[in-house]
């Protein structure tokens, strides 16, 4: 697997979001997961905002 894609592999967003929702559901300590799970939300957004604006500017210029 080439690195990127192992490094993704290995730190994905899926389960840090899954286990957070499930200790709130359970009303558990959520711990360092809620943190990552927030920090993951936060980057996935910045990524997909520049990425729009970058296509809306393509589109409009």
């Amino acid at each position: 697997m080439p690195g990127p894609v192992r490094w993704f592999a290995q730190h994905q967003p899926v389960t840090s979001i899954v286990t957070t929702i499930r200790d709130l559901y359970a009303e558990q300590p959520v711990g360092n997961d809620g943190w990552i799970a927030i920090a993951w939300c936060v980057g996935l957004l910045l990524v997909a905002y520049a990425l729009a604006m970058s296509t809306y500017r393509r589109k409009i210029a």
